[in-house]
C-alpha cells in the first residue's frame, strides 16, 4: 500500500483552516481532522485527493504555502534525526534512510556538480495530487534548511516535471529563485557550500568541544580521558541516524587525525569499535524504555539500515529481543 504520514495530512488540513476553511468542510471526507490525530499513516490515494480538493478550494500555490508552514517537529522521528545533523545537507542523506517512515512514494538523491548540488526527488507525477504533494515537499525543504542552519539559505533553482499553474505568486515568495516547469525531474538546487554549512546545533556543540582542545594546547589543561570518551560518544550519537560513522568522520569533527583519536581513546581504555557498540546499545535501551517509537524507527536512529540487523545485534548485547526488553522494562 502506498501511504503518507498522517501528520502531513493533519498539517495540510490545519493550513486550510488557517486560510479560511472550517472543519465542517471536511465532514464528508473519509478521514476527519480528529480521526487523523489517532492514525500513524493515511493512504496515498486519500492524501492526494485531499491535495486536489484543497487546491481547487484555495487556489494555485496552496501546496507551496503548506510547505512553508512545515516545522521540524511535523516530521516525527525523521525530524528528530535532523536535529542532530552536523551539516545542513545531511538532512537529505537521512531522508534517504528514513523516507519510508514518512511515505513510500518518493526517494531523495543528492548529485554534486562542483559549486552546485542538485537534490533530486524521484517521484512519478501520475496525477495532479502527486504534483501538488511534490510542490509542498520542495517548498518545505527551504524552511527546514533555514531552521537547521539558522541562516537564510536560498535555492539557486527549482525544477518541476509538471506544467506551471496560472498563479505563481506563492512559488516566487517561497523559493525566491528561478523556477522551471515541464522538466525531466523534480529537483531543488543549492550552492554546495551552503549544504556543507554546520548546523546551528553542531556549531554550538562542536565549537564547545574545540574550545576545550584550545585550552589543552595553550594552557596545558588536558581533557580527562573519561570526559573525552563522553564527548566522542556524543558525536557518535548525533551521527548514527545517517548510518554508523567512520572514525575518519569523527576525527574530522574533533579536528584530530585518525591516529590521534585512536590513541586518545586507547589511553582511556576503549577502542572506537567498542564505543560505537556501547553508544548504539545505550541509545537503543533508552528509546525502548522511555519512548513509544517503533522498533523500526529505533533501528534507524541507532545506525542500522535494516530492522533485522538491529534485532540480531540487540539480542547479542542483551540476550533479549528488542520487544522482550521493552516488555520487561515497562514502567
Amino acid at each position: 500500500m502506498k501511504y503518507f504520514s498522517a501528520r502531513l495530512y493533519e498539517k495540510m488540513l490545519n493550513c486550510a483552516i488557517a486560510e479560511g476553511m472550517v472543519e465542517d468542510d471536511f465532514k464528508d471526507w473519509r478521514t476527519s481532522l480528529e480521526e487523523a490525530k489517532k492514525l500513524e499513516v493515511i493512504s496515498a490515494e486519500e492524501f492526494l485527493i485531499a491535495h486536489e480538493l484543497l487546491d481547487d478550494a484555495l487556489g494555485p500555490g496552496f501546496s507551496v504555502r503548506v510547505g512553508q508552514q512545515m516545522v521540524i517537529e511535523d516530521y516525527g522521528v525523521l525530524g528528530l534525526s535532523w536535529r542532530t545533523c552536523s551539516r545542513v545537507g545531511e538532512i537529505y542523506e537521512r531522508s534517504e534512510r528514513f523516507f519510508k517512515l514518512l511515505s513510500n512514494t518518493f526517494v531523495w538523491q543528492t548529485q554534486i556538480e562542483g559549486d552546485i548540488s542538485h537534490v533530486i526527488l524521484h517521484r512519478e507525477a501520475h496525477r495532479r495530487g502527486m504534483e501538488l504533494s511534490t510542490e509542498a515537499s520542495l517548498s518545505a525543504t527551504v524552511v527546514v534548511l533555514q531552521a537547521m542552519s539558522d541562516q537564510k539559505i536560498l535555492p539557486t533553482q527549482v525544477s518541476f516535471k509538471h506544467s506551471a499553474p496560472k498563479d505563481l505568486s506563492s512559488f516566487h515568495k517561497a523559493f525566491n529563485c528561478p523556477i522551471l516547469f515541464d522538466q525531466t525531474q523534480y529537483a531543488i538546487s543549492y550552492k554546495t557550500e551552503d549544504l556543507n554549512l554546520r548546523t546551528a546545533k553542531a556549531d554550538a556543540s562542536i565549537n564547545n568541544y574545540l574550545l576545550q582542545q584550545v585550552d589543552e594546547k595553550t594552557k596545558g589543561i588536558k581533557i580527562p580521558g573519561s570526559k573525552f570518551v563522553r564527548d566522542v560518544e556524543s558525536l557518535i550519537k548525533d551521527a548514527l541516524p545517517t548510518g554508523i560513522p567512520s572514525i575518519y568522520h569523527i576525527a574530522d569533527l574533533t579536528a584530530m587525525s585518525n591516529r590521534t583519536l585512536t590513541r586518545r581513546l586507547s589511553e582511556a581504555g576503549v577502542t572506537y569499535r567498542d564505543l560505537i557498540k556501547k553508544t548504539q546499545e545505550s541509545i537503543a535501551k533508552n528509546l525502548l524504555r522511555n519512548t513509544e517509537q517503533s522498533i523500526g524507527e529505533i533501528s534507524f536512529l541507532t545506525g542500522f539500515s535494516e530492522q533485522s540487523a538491529f534485532n540480531r545485534a540487540f539480542k547479542k548485547w542483551t540476550n533479549q529481543t528488542p520487544l522482550e526488553f521493552r516488555n520487561s522494562n515497562q514502567k
